[in-house]
């Protein structure tokens, strides 16, 4: 965490300190300063379907021109299409304008590298120095210059069809995409359509104000009442920025990031082609964890986060990783989270296999989990109080590991998160009040 980025780039209200015109047109000049110092002058532009899009998109690129650095447009696209482009284009860096799955309301920007990952620690540290610095323009004849790229989806939707092998085709498959109103309006229904899917489509009518809005990878509601009444066999949500996935089976049940990641990882191992191990985070269900073990799947957690899940990917070398939120990270294919391509791997395997979506979670049973969130003052931190201690050994020792405690602080608001999963859904939900009610009283 710096100065101005956060784990994730710059996120906000619109209108606020770090997400206003004046501050973003300072932001892609310091930016365009520091890439043009290291001889990179082209950046490519994305963003989501939110009405704040146009000013920060205007903003940047005036701030960008202005260090001398030409300028790509692409429009609305997903933040997984800008990482690939920005490869494929042989940029200097991508740009994402994009508050993924929040309300039109908030904005950001995100940045990345010319390899499609995230702005190293060094880059990011530099970029803020020079936002500190006082603004100056380079001469007329220096100045950047602006285009636009018309062809981007087309490009993307090709990409994301190449991940499914040319011997299977998904005719004979009818299913419901729910695009959230955001970046994968126009991209997402024609892969699978071009894939041979019968597709329907919701939250596909963007107005600049409807992003995420009672639909998406964050509200399922919608796509569950789709799948049944159109009679189809499966659902695929995806959020604001497309790099989240959420799927719903033949009855209108979630299937989630963690059973996604478990199928995967299934499928891979048994193709013998899976990198090591699979990486979940502090979140992810001890279902996949127990379910990957008896596999002979080594499992690690990283904190939460798509970020933290990369790290530990690359740490170890492996490819797949992800969260129940729906991130999941497959760097055989992309290099970074990708809903749409997570999606087609999934429906890859259904015709492989001659199955149904849940057929894929053989072997996997979620625990029961419970989540309590406890508000204090932050006066006082409660995860060091005795009686806490206390009631969380004592839940503890009643799961004897057949379960899970997990203990943390809310990055965003004055909460505590108490999670406790274990085999019996009544006992879970007595052990997590039980662990609240301990915290409150420490507060």
């Amino acid at each position: 965490m710096g100065k101005y980025f956060g784990t994730d780039g710059i996120r906000g209200r619109v209108g606020s300190e770090l997400v206003a015109p004046d501050f973003v047109l300072k932001l892609g000049w310091a930016a365009g300063k520091v890439l043009a110092a290291e001889g990179n002058t082209k950046v490519l532009i994305g963003k989501d379907t939110r009405i704040s899009g146009y000013m920060l998109e205007s903003a940047l690129e005036a701030g960008l021109a202005a260090a001398g650095v030409d300028v790509e447009l692409l429009g609305p696209m997903p933040t997984p299409a800008v990482a690939y482009l920005t490869r494929t284009f042989r940029a200097s860096a991508g740009i994402v304008i994009s508050a993924s799955h929040n309300p039109y309301y908030d904005n950001g920007i995100k940045f990345f590298s010319d390899t499609g990952h995230k702005l190293s620690d060094q880059l990011e540290a530099s970029i803020e120095a020079m936002i500190d610095q006082p603004m100056a323009c380079v001469d007329s004849e220096q100045l950047g210059r602006a285009s636009r790229i018309t062809d981007a989806p087309g490009r993307y939707i090709e990409f994301c069809k190449s991940v499914c092998p040319g011997d299977i085709s998904f005719t004979g498959i009818k299913m419901v995409v729910d695009c959230a109103h955001g970046a994968t309006y126009h991209i997402a229904g024609n892969v699978f359509r071009e894939l041979g899917a019968e597709v329907i489509e919701i939250g596909a009518k963007p107005d600049g104000l409807n992003i995420n809005q009672d639909c998406g990878a964050t509200n399922l509601k919608a796509l569950s009442e789709a799948v049944v009444s159109h009679k189809a066999q499966l659902g695929v949500a995806l959020d604001g920025d497309g790099d989240r996935i959420m799927m719903i089976d033949a009855q209108g049940r979630t299937i989630d990031g963690d059973e996604i990641v478990f199928a995967l990882a299934r499928e891979a191992m048994l193709a013998g082609h899976l990198d090591g191990g699979v990486v979940g985070t502090l979140m992810s269900n001890m279902g996949l964890e127990l379910a990957l073990k008896d596999l002979g799947i080594p499992f690690v957690r990283a904190k939460v986060g798509d970020r933290h899940v990369m790290e530990a990917l690359r740490e170890n070398g492996w490819s797949i990783g992800g969260e129940n939120s729906g991130h999941v990270i497959n760097l055989q294919y992309h290099s970074t989270g990708d809903g749409i391509i997570a999606g087609v791997q999934m429906l890859t395997a259904m015709v492989r296999k001659n199955c149904q979506l849940r057929d894929l979670l053989e072997g996997m049973h979620k625990l029961p989990q419970q989540l309590v969130n406890v508000k204090y003052s932050g006066d006082q931190d409660p995860l060091q109080a005795d009686n806490v201690k206390s009631a969380v050994e004592e839940v503890e020792q009643a799961l004897a590991g057949q379960g899970r405690v997990l203990l943390r602080k809310s990055g965003t608001e004055p909460l505590i998160r108490v999670m406790v999963e274990g085999n019996n859904e009544k006992a879970v939900r007595a052990f997590a009040q039980q662990i609240a009610s301990e915290v409150s009283a420490a507060s």
